[in-house]
């Protein structure tokens, strides 16, 4: 079977990942996923159940460790192979000899593409631009650490042997690139490298050689002075003698240092005369999208009176929210139907800022995607971010294309990925983005929860008007429970549609404790359809204080407080405490009004839950402070006003 036949690929080169006939499947909890990781690791070896038990499971192997191998095999089996019945042994996960093999191409699972291109550049039969290219090709497979979040002895020890091997293949690369007289290329990525591992001195060595080549002397001195300074604080250790002997070089200017003539050939636009690629990335619209008519009319106002106003700048819109508020399926339904403006293409990135289960995707790594996607080669692909950008911007230069970038982090992960010209970029936040508005120019759609009566029509399109009619008062009171955000209405209506004789009471009296509501609107394996997850990306991902606040005001248990009743309750000075709040506000994890604060149901239920971490002196300071200032103005009845805690926001 080759690779182009193989419907199956897996990444180990980061967070540990599969695709099926191109769409990303769930590969269910950490064990199963370890499992999938050794077998992976051994491609079509037989791995024996002992192997496996040792691998998952090391010291503290439990009486079930056998049933649980044969419950995880059978879950990647249906998740790999969902056309199999039971009783069917697979062709991709095949029994064997007591144990099990994964068969694949090796071209299916991304180590084994990495140490093929490793292998290519590293050939004395191959010459340096051809090096440079698999090197290239080699480290662009990364995407983050090996094995992230795998559990186990096996995945430990693989995560440090391939981080060893990355990080050898970066020095070989670095060697090249420096031989090749691409000192300045190579800058940004070795920093970048020297940051994240500061004890590797070889790193270091040639950071110095390549700022040294680049005309920085100053620059090139400092890393030694700094690499000096830590490896006698760390470890007790003078640097090495190969970065003691470049060090005096450079002090000395040695005619030896002297930067060999850049290689031919380093221009990474694409060819002239090639066609460009018309991309067509957006995700298909959400069955049962509903309402929104104001916001897509206002969107549809922001990009075409950019359009019409100055060609030579993008419409930039910003569409943020509350988690679970529906800003993706808002900005997707508003690309589709402006698509016909933009003729030269549609692209789409997910930077996964708030992905409950994946890292951020940093703006370099969407640019390299990016210019994937555009027809740009990887191996002329630059190596740092600033290059990367500048080739981005040319190749997009004079086209009409739409871009959508979701879940985004913050401006700097944005800033690069915006192009000038007659583009159009939507992106969604969790975060008001007032950076980007205020610097940029971007038009800023808050978006709050649906009107009740939308969320009504979405539930009766979702359930069927036939079950809603006999039981419309249920069916407003679950609206008004998932607090009118169509993520806990869909997964409200997921429970209905799964159990058609279920009455829609019921479901309003399993909602009616708050923790229950959150027990309930959620999807078993999959943190993006499940609501505490969902919540508990935004948490944290806040700053320390303002999450200790967010905790003592779930603590404090009240759905609406005042701005003084936040002093007390936080201890701190106004200014400080204002300052804590707009960033609660500002992730949206709070509402303001006026001189007042409150929370949207859900997730002042969230913040209950959340309040548990907070310690128990804090709690009882915190609640001192605040009945100490209800006395002094002669107020009453808020939550802790008899003493008692309340962390209660069931409604």
């Amino acid at each position: 079977m080759s690779a182009t036949e193989s419907s199956v690929r897996v990444q180990l080169l980061g967070r540990l990942r599969a695709w099926r006939d191109g769409t990303e499947v769930a590969l269910g909890p950490p064990k199963q996923r370890a499992l999938l990781g050794l077998l992976a690791a051994r491609l079509n070896e037989a791995v024996g159940s002992t192997e496996i038990i040792d691998a998952i499971w090391g010291d503290t192997v439990p009486a079930s460790a056998t049933g649980g191998v044969h419950t995880y095999v059978a879950g990647l089996r249906k998740a790999l192979e969902p056309q199999r019945s039971r009783r069917e042994s697979g062709d991709t996960i095949v029994s064997a000899g007591g144990g099990y093999t994964l068969v694949l191409p090796p071209e299916s699972v991304d180590v084994r593409r990495f140490t093929a291109h490793l292998a290519t550049a590293r050939s004395p039969a191959t010459d340096r631009d051809t090096a440079l290219r698999e090197f290239g090709a080699a480290l662009a497979l990364w995407r983050g650490e090996a094995y992230a979040s795998v559990p186990g002895p096996f995945a430990q020890t693989e995560r440090a042997r391939l981080q060893e091997l990355r990080l050898t293949a970066v020095e070989e690369w670095g060697a090249a690139m420096l031989e090749a007289g691409r000192h300045a290329e190579l800058q940004p990525a070795l920093a970048d490298m020297v940051a994240k591992n500061p004890l590797r001195e070889r790193l270091r060595w040639l950071l110095m050689l390549a700022l040294y080549r680049s005309g920085r002397q100053a620059h090139a001195l400092t890393v030694y002075r700094e690499t000096h300074r830590l490896l006698t604080r760390e470890l007790g250790i003078e640097p090495g003698p190969e970065l003691q002997s470049l060090h005096e070089q450079i002090l000395g200017a040695d005619p030896d240092l002297a930067p060999a003539p850049a290689a031919s050939g380093a221009a990474v636009a694409p060819p002239p005369g090639a066609a460009a690629p018309r991309p067509a990335q957006l995700p298909p619209g959400v069955r049962g999208f509903e309402g929104r008519t104001a916001e897509l009319a206002r969107l549809r106002e922001f990009v075409t009176a950019e359009r019409d106003r100055d060609a030579a700048e993008p419409a930039v819109v910003v569409i943020d929210g509350p988690p679970g508020v529906g800003k993706t399926m808002l900005a997707i339904s508003a690309a589709h139907r402006l698509s016909a403006h933009f003729p030269d293409g549609q692209l789409f990135v997910d930077l996964r800022g708030f992905d409950p289960a994946a890292e951020p995707l940093d703006a370099s790594a969407a640019l390299a995607s990016l210019l994937d996607t555009l027809g740009v080669s990887r191996d002329r692909i630059p190596a740092d971010p600033s290059g990367r950008a500048a080739l981005y911007r040319s190749v997009l230069h004079g086209r009409r294309v739409l871009i959508m970038l979701d879940d985004a982090l913050d401006p700097d992960q944005l800033r690069p990925l915006i192009p000038g010209g007659p583009a159009c970029v939507l992106v969604t936040s969790r975060r008001r983005l007032s950076g980007l508005v205020a610097r940029d120019g971007a038009h800023r759609l808050p978006l709050a929860p649906l009107r009740l009566e939308e969320s009504v029509r979405l539930l009766t399109y979702l359930i069927g008007a036939d079950r809603v009619a006999a039981q419309r008062e249920d069916v407003v009171r679950i609206a008004e429970m998932c607090g009118n955000l169509p993520l806990p209405l869909r997964l409200a209506a997921e429970q209905l549609t799964a159990d058609p004789r279920m009455p829609l009471a019921e479901l309003v009296e399993r909602y009616t404790p708050g923790q229950a509501r959150l027990d309930g609107l959620a999807v078993e394996n999959d943190p993006l359809a499940t609501l505490r997850s969902v919540f508990g990306s935004s948490y944290r991902a806040l700053p320390a204080e303002a999450a200790r606040l967010y905790r003592l005001l779930g603590a404090y248990g009240s759905p609406a407080v005042e701005f003084a009743e936040v002093v007390a309750l936080a201890g701190r000075v106004p200014a400080d405490t204002r300052r804590l709040l707009d960033v609660l506000v500002d992730n949206h994890l709070l509402e303001e009004d006026g001189d007042t604060f409150r929370f949207h149901p859900l997730l002042g239920t969230y913040a209950g839950e959340c309040a548990v971490e907070e310690p128990e002196d804090s709690q009882r300071a915190a609640r001192a402070r605040v009945l100490h200032y209800q006395r002094s103005r002669g107020a009453g009845g808020g939550p802790w006003s008899n003493g008692a805690a309340s962390g209660s926001y069931v409604r």
